[in-house]
C-alpha cells in the first residue's frame, strides 16, 4: 500500500481558511499474480492535483458469457480530488466516454491518452470507440474508516499477497461467529468465504477474492456485513444468501462470465441493505427469491441503493421466480431499488428479459416493490420491464399467486432499443394489479400510456396508472 498526503488551502464560511490533508492510497498487486492477472490494454496513472503520478496495476477481468472477453480494472482510495490518466496501448482512439453519465465526466484527449478529474468516489466505465467488452473499470474508493486491529484475536487477517485455503477445505475459508475478516488492499484470496449458521461477522477491506467457486456464502445466519471487496470471476455466485437476516452489502465490485454466475442472490432473506455496489455479471446481477433448495421462508425489507448494474446476460434486477408450493406460498414484499444506473442488458430469451423484472412463480406473492430514480442506458437486447405471473416448467411447480402494488417513479431510458415490455397475469385468480408509473421518460419524452411506453399488457393485468 502506498499513501501520499497533500495539503491544500480551501475557503470556508466567512472567508476563513483551513489547512486540510488530502490522501491517495494505491495498492500494488502481489508478485505471485503479476503475470497471470495483468491486462496491458491500458496504462493507468493517478495523482493528486499538482502531485507525482502513481502507476496503478491493471487487473484482467473476464466478461460476457456469450463470447468471453478480457476487460480491465484499477482501484485506489482517495479524499479530495484526483486526476486520472489512461493510455490506450492498442490501436488509435477516435472517441471515448465515461459512464455512468450521471457523473458528467468529459475526458480531455491527446492522441491515445485521456485524462479527467474526479472529486468524489465513484465506479466508472471508460469506453473507447464504443467498445464495452474491453473497457476499463475505474473504482475510486473513499478512504477506509473501520480498518480493524490486525492483532486482535477476533480478526482473520489476509495481508498483501496471495492466499489459498487450507488443504482438504474444499476451497473454503469457514468464518466463525463474532469474527472480522479483513482482506487488505494488495491481497488476493483464492477461495470462498463461508458463513453458515453464524452471526455478527464483518468481511471488510480493499482486497480481491479471485476465481472462487462462490465468493461469500451467507446461509442460516444473521448480522453479516460485506464491505469494500472486489470479486473477480467466481464460478457461480458472488454473494449467495440463504435464510439469513440483517445483512449489509456495501461497496463491493463484482465480475463474472460463467453460466449461473449470478451477482447477489438472496433466497428467503430479510432485512437486507445493499448499497453502492457495482455488479457486472453473466447472469442476474441482483435476484430476490423465496424458498429454494434448503432455504425456507418469505423475503422482505430489502433495499438496493446508489448502485451500478451491468448484465452481460439475463436481468440486472430480478424478483420472484422461486418459492414453495408445498405450502400456501411465500411472500416477497417491501423491496426498494433507488438511485440505480443500469448500463447493459443482453438476453436473447424473452422469458428472461427485463431490466426491472418481477416474475412471480411457485405460489409467490410479490407486493410493495418500488423502483425510484433508475437510469437505464441503451442495451443490446431485452426489455425495459417485465411483470408477469408465471408457471415456468423449467423452474416452477406452480404459478405465482400474484403481483401487486408496484411503483415506478423517475425512470429514465436513453437509447435506441425497440423493446416491448410486458405486464401480464396468469389467470383470473393469479393477477397483476396496482402498477403505477410516475415520470417515466423514454429519450426525454414523458410517457403517459402503455402504448407510448411500448408495454404489452396481457390478460389479467389491471389498475395500470400513469401520473405526471
Amino acid at each position: 500500500m502506498k499513501v501520499v498526503k497533500y495539503l491544500f488551502w480551501t475557503s470556508i464560511f466567512l472567508g476563513t481558511t483551513v489547512l486540510r490533508a488530502q490522501e491517495l492510497i494505491t495498492y500494488p498487486a502481489p508478485k505471485a499474480v503479476i503475470y497471470s492477472m495483468h491486462n496491458d490494454d491500458y496504462t493507468v496513472r493517478v495523482r493528486k492535483s499538482g502531485g507525482t503520478w502513481q502507476d496503478l496495476f491493471e487487473y484482467k477481468v473476464k466478461v460476457d458469457m456469450d463470447r468471453v472477453q478480457e476487460a480491465s480494472l484499477v482501484h485506489f482510495d482517495f479524499s479530495g480530488s484526483v486526476e486520472i490518466s489512461v493510455r490506450k496501448n492498442n490501436g488509435n482512439v477516435q472517441s471515448v466516454r465515461v459512464r455512468p453519465a450521471i457523473h458528467e465526466i468529459a475526458p480531455l484527449q491527446n492522441g491515445n491518452v485521456i485524462s479527467f478529474i474526479i472529486t468524489k468516489p465513484g465506479k466508472l466505465s471508460v469506453e473507447f470507440d464504443g467498445d464495452k467488452l474491453h473497457n476499463l473499470h475505474v473504482f475510486a474508493n473513499p478512504l477506509e474508516t473501520s480498518r480493524p486491529n490486525v492483532n486482535d484475536s477476533n480478526v482473520m487477517y489476509f495481508g498483501p499477497g496471495l492466499h489459498t485455503p487450507p488443504d482438504n477445505s474444499n476451497g473454503t475459508f469457514r468464518i466463525p461467529s463474532g469474527k472480522t475478516v479483513y482482506i487488505a488492499g494488495g491481497a488476493v484470496v483464492r477461495g470462498r468465504l463461508q458463513c453458515d449458521s453464524v452471526e455478527n461477522i464483518r468481511i471488510l477491506g480493499r482486497g480481491i477474492i479471485d476465481q472462487p467457486s462462490r465468493g461469500v456464502e451467507i446461509t442460516h445466519s444473521r448480522n453479516v456485513t460485506v464491505d469494500g471487496i472486489i470479486f473477480i470471476n467466481p464460478k457461480h455466485y458472488t454473494i449467495y444468501g440463504g435464510a439469513s437476516k440483517n445483512l449489509v452489502i456495501r461497496n463491493i465490485k463484482s465480475f463474472s462470465c460463467n453460466g449461473w454466475s449470478d451477482g447477489i442472490d438472496l433466497m428467503s432473506c430479510s432485512d437486507v441493505s445493499i448499497d453502492d455496489v457495482f455488479m457486472r455479471n453473466s447472469d442476474d446481477c441482483i435476484a430476490i427469491y423465496g424458498h429454494r433448495w434448503n432455504f425456507y421462508g418469505s423475503a422482505r425489507n430489502i433495499t438496493i441503493t446508489n448502485s451500478t448494474l451491468w448484465a452481460d446476460i439475463a436481468h440486472p434486477t430480478n424478483i420472484g421466480i422461486h418459492g414453495n408450493t408445498n405450502t400456501a406460498g411465500d411472500t416477497i414484499e417491501n423491496i426498494i431499488f433507488r438511485n440505480i444506473d443500469i448500463l447493459e442488458q443482453d438476453e436473447d430469451d424473452p422469458d428472461y428479459q427485463g431490466c426491472m423484472a418481477i416474475n412471480a412463480g411457485d405460489f409467490n406473492l410479490v407486493r410493495n416493490v418500488r423502483y425510484e430514480n433508475i437510469r437505464i442506458d441503451d442495451f443490446e437486447e431485452g426489455q425495459l420491464l417485465n411483470l408477469r405471473v408465471v408457471y415456468n416448467k423449467q423452474y416452477n411447480t406452480g404459478p405465482g399467486r400474484g403481483i401487486e402494488n408496484i411503483y415506478f417513479k423517475d425512470i429514465y431510458y436513453t437509447g435506441l432499443n425497440q423493446f416491448t415490455s410486458r405486464i401480464a397475469g396468469w389467470d383470473k385468480d393469479h393477477r397483476v394489479k396496482g402498477i403505477t408509473f410516475e415520470n417515466l421518460r423514454i429519450n426525454g419524452k414523458l410517457i403517459l400510456d402503455t402504448a407510448s411506453a411500448n408495454i404489452e399488457t396481457g390478460n389479467f393485468a389491471a389498475q395500470i396508472l400513469f401520473k405526471k
